[in-house]
């Protein structure tokens, strides 16, 4: 499949005359062609006009054809081959095994929300008789949860497949019903045309309407601040920085009809080493948390940034060890010449903080946007008395706070903001210890995970990834895994709503067969 540098509005392809955008090779500074021809409130509009007539007939569609309809895309999606894999790596540098396995991430989540759909269960069908017999008496009600109208969906820098043009946001909204208008980051835009047209192709191939997928691209934020203004936008699903989705936010709640953003922004994803374990294990804990810091060039948003222990001869050994494992590793390419940047502007803030000293370093590199990674130490006391060290560094960094006590561990959890994960490293020894810091915890994220390390997010039914905030705007939600369509649901319920009107869901004699709460009861007949 050629990439020519357009957008795609619905069924066609159309080059924008706002702007020249080219792709780039972050570990060559090589510029990738073609030129990549953006749009600007126009293009929006289009897209969000097609969404919007799309909506009414997609939303019909049965859960069974928009299973098919997913498992259509992931198919083309992988039809893709080598050619897709190949641009990914050139416009991000990541090495081909892992872009393999986030294709294969991709088409998996796919596949999980079609499974889902068939399942039933999402559509929180809810039956209460009607008793004219009480007083007062109660009205037949009936409820379900019904597509939220179209969203927007924004590419992240990080992952060029699973959080992109065809991931986790797209492939939950399109689940829900809902049609998808998705900008392309600028980053990927040869990877995010190629994986457009195979939804458009998907699309086209199923016999939906166009507007159910359309593909902006555009320079600046005026594109991005158009699409989340535009009124047939009823949602955003967001990856990136916190000034990011706070923009984006501002933009949603000033609209004369406000809509939730759904943006994935900030976590340092603290780690708490606990004494026992940190006595049985905790060289090797070091070696591979450490190990776990550089995964991706620390690109992900679960990236360990922040550890914590008591103070002793253990946690001198620890140190010692993760000094040496992260001595030991070769600086590497960053995503793109801007997170480069960013992340030794962080390192550099880090370095003028009073009481905050850089411990350890890797080994520094001699190609363009190579991150080093370090390792700072801090005393817990300076840790809660300076705000400025909670601040995320995107890439291979981490802080290491030394604690009096176990008691001081927990009062330091209980400042921290909003996270998507914290790690506890604990052995049987640990447990009475760790008794009072879980409930903190549970307040401070959306996942909970004990001896493991917070990167690898699986897609499944029960994972969350999300938190309170920064790490996110709702904490009430998850952008990945089954649970992420509730985002673009909302319950509608019906009152004494004639048989043949009523959805098929909920309709008596259970036509679909699916799990429904019947006066009460979860039943199935």
């Amino acid at each position: 499949m050629k990439i020519t540098g357009e957008m795609l509005i619905g069924s066609r392809a159309v080059r924008g005359n706002d702007a020249v955008l080219q792709a780039t090779n972050p570990a060559t500074g090589e510029v990738l062609g073609p030129d990549f021809h953006g749009g600007g409130a126009a293009e929006v509009d289009q897209a969000c006009q097609l969404a919007e007539q799309a909506f009414d007939a997609y939303r019909a569609t049965s859960p069974e054809q928009r299973a098919a309809f997913l498992e259509r895309i992931a198919d083309e999606i992988e039809a893709l081959g080598d050619a897709l894999i190949e641009r990914a790596n050139q416009e991000s540098g990541l090495p081909l095994p892992r872009l393999q396995g986030e294709r294969g991430r991709t088409c998996g989540q796919l596949r999980l929300f079609a499974r889902l759909l068939r399942d039933g269960r999402w559509q929180g069908a809810t039956l209460d008789s009607a008793l004219p017999e009480r007083t007062p008496p109660r009205p037949d009600l009936r409820m379900q949860n019904i597509a939220l109208g179209p969203v927007a969906v924004f590419g992240a820098s990080n992952f060029p497949l699973a959080f992109s043009v065809g991931g986790g946001d797209t492939a939950s909204a399109l689940a829900a019903g809902c049609p998808v208008v998705a900008k392309a980051h600028p980053a990927h835009l040869g990877t995010s045309e190629l994986v457009g047209r195979a939804i458009q192709k998907a699309v086209a191939d199923a016999g939906l309407p166009e507007g159910v997928f359309s593909l902006v691209l555009g320079a600046g934020n005026e594109i991005g601040t158009a699409l989340v203004a535009h009124p047939a936008i009823q949602a955003v699903g967001f990856t990136g920085s916190r000034a990011g989705g706070l923009a984006l936010t501002r933009v949603a709640q000033q609209r004369p009809v406000p809509i939730p953003v759904y943006a994935e922004m900030s976590s340092i994803n603290p780690v708490f080493l606990m004494p026992a374990a940190l006595a049985a294990r905790g060289e090797q804990i070091a070696r591979d948390l450490v190990d776990s810091l550089v995964m991706g060039v620390g690109q992900f948003c679960t990236n360990p940034g922040l550890v914590l222990a008591v103070d002793g001869p253990d946690l001198e050994a620890f140190r010692t060890a993760a000094a040496a494992a992260l001595g030991a590793k070769p600086a590497a390419t960053m995503l793109t010449a801007g997170i480069h940047a960013a992340y030794e502007q962080g390192i550099s803030s880090f370095g003028q903080i009073n009481g905050l000293q850089q411990v350890a370093c890797g080994v520094k590199g001699s190609g363009p946007n190579q991150a080093c990674p370090a390792m700072f130490e801090t005393t817990a006391a300076q840790f809660i008395a300076d705000h400025r060290m909670q601040a995320e560094v995107f890439g291979p960094s981490t802080v290491l706070v030394r604690c009096r006590d176990l008691q001081e561990m927990t009062e330091l959890a209980r400042v921290l903001e909003g996270q998507l994960t914290a790690t506890v490293q604990a052995d049987a020894g640990d447990y009475e210890a760790v008794r009072p810091l879980l409930p903190v915890l549970e307040r401070k994220a959306g996942r909970v995970l004990f001896n493991g390390y917070p990167t690898g997010v699986e897609v499944c039914f029960a994972m969350v990834h999300g938190g309170p905030f920064p790490s996110t705007s709702d904490a009430r939600t998850t952008s990945v895994g089954a649970s992420a369509i509730s985002r673009f649901l909302r319950p509608v319920c019906y009152q004494n709503v004639p048989e043949a009107l009523l959805p098929e869901a909920l309709r008596d004699g259970n036509p679909l067969k699916l799990w429904r709460l019947k006066d009460g009861e979860l039943v199935r007949d």
